[in-house]
């Protein structure tokens, strides 16, 4: 029977997941040439789901940090989280963060003109949001390596970090309060 820790799932996981962005990439392109009118519900959709799946990594790789925590560095439970981990992040959250920039810079463009206070509000928080993204992503790292930075209680904090942007970038975003 095949573990999943094992290096052949993740070279597949991997593969689908390059394959998953190429298909983003190539329909969004090809909706972005139709022109503004026929690609803003489109591209809008594309990036609302790349945003789902971003978050829905940014929610869960903490929730692994605070169980990661309470395993032995040398056991094989702490093993697979850190492979959980690390396929979380190069899987689905780089990939969906990526669309999800891509796709909201063309609609920041291209429909706001880059205008608006809310817009240049949403944005930094939106950069906020992929900061904590880095960090996550180096603590992927450092747990792969056995090197737990931080405390489960620490982790429990850190996982209200994106609900608290979410929350403010989507009502800047559909508010658009000033």
């Amino acid at each position: 029977m095949e573990k999943q820790i094992d290096a052949h799932p993740g070279a597949r996981a991997a593969k689908k997941a390059a394959t998953a962005l190429a298909f983003f990439v190539i329909v969004g392109g090809g909706i972005m040439l139709a022109g503004p009118d026929q690609a803003y519900p489109w591209i809008k959709a594309l990036h609302i789901i790349a945003i789902i799946s971003w978050m829905a990594g940014m929610l869960y790789v903490p929730r692994l940090f605070i169980y990661h925590c309470d395993c032995d560095p040398s056991s094989a439970q702490a093993q697979t989280f850190a492979v959980m981990e690390e396929r979380l992040m190069k899987v689905i959250m780089n990939p969906a963060m990526i669309v999800s920039w891509v796709f909201g810079l063309y609609l920041a463009w291209q429909v706001f003109g880059f205008q608006g206070g809310w817009l240049h509000a949403k944005i930094a928080a939106v950069i906020a949001l992929s900061g904590v993204h880095g960090y996550f992503a180096k603590a992927v790292k450092s747990f792969g390596r056995g090197e737990y930075i931080r405390t489960p209680r620490f982790w429990r904090m850190m996982n209200e970090a994106p609900t608290l942007l979410m929350i403010v970038i989507v009502v800047l975003a559909v508010v658009k309060p000033f």
